[in-house]
């Protein structure tokens, strides 16, 4: 695949750890630098109301939040490795007065649904924290327990288009203890090649933070 990416920075369990130190200003990178991104991923999920949804790494919550409320009538699953993440998504949650939803705790790896169960998967800014040699078996993962004309949407750190945006790969060169370390990647690339279709993709730069937003869908017949 003709795509230079940076190598990951943190091993699984470092990447726990560290998001259990950040989580208590998170919100601060999620509002100021990806809330552009993150509402237009809730915008392209189309969200039908009764739908199935699975979001992965949903850190403190702050687009969990906002699919309960366009899925009210529907069922809202949630899995975050960060123990500190998910405590602060259920407070922010509990205040929504929906019920509909079950947070785990857990590996995207190894993810504890049946195939076949969800009509839309999200999830905001994981690849670009991982190696790319778990790209493909993770996504493998996620289109498993997509039904059959599921939606996937995913949200990166993308590769800059302008010198703005570039900035922040070279900031992760740097090795900043408080940052998350993503760097930019392109996802659609790898959702073609285990066979997504019908494929949407939109940049967005917010305080030259570079993001991808990135929709497939699943086809029957495709492997």
């Amino acid at each position: 695949m003709n795509q230079e990416i940076l190598e990951a920075r943190y091993t699984h369990e470092e990447i726990v750890r560290k998001y259990n130190w950040i989580a208590p200003i998170y919100d601060l990178f999620g509002i100021l630098m990806e809330s552009k991104a993150r509402q237009r991923a809730i915008n392209m999920a189309a969200i039908k109301n009764g739908e199935t949804i699975l979001e992965v790494a949903f850190g403190t919550g702050l687009n969990f939040v906002e699919i309960l409320k366009r899925n009210p009538q529907g069922w809202v699953n949630g899995i975050d490795v960060s123990m500190k993440m998910l405590e602060r998504a259920r407070k922010r949650i509990s205040k929504t007065g929906q019920d509909n939803y079950t947070l785990y705790l857990g590996d995207c790896r190894h993810l504890p649904f049946e195939d076949g169960t969800f009509d839309i998967l999200m999830t905001q800014y994981l690849l670009d924290i991982l190696p790319v040699e778990d790209f493909i078996p993770i996504l493998l993962e996620f289109r498993s327990v997509l039904k059959d004309g599921g939606r996937i949407v995913l949200v990166n750190m993308a590769k800059g288009e302008r010198w703005l945006n570039k900035i922040y790969e070279e900031i992760y060169k740097l090795k900043p203890p408080l940052l998350a370390g993503c760097r930019g990647v392109m996802a659609q690339p790898f959702l073609e090649e285990i066979g997504f279709k019908e494929f949407e993709r939109e940049f967005v730069s917010q305080l030259g933070f570079p993001s991808e937003v990135v929709l497939g869908v699943k086809r029957s017949g495709l492997g």
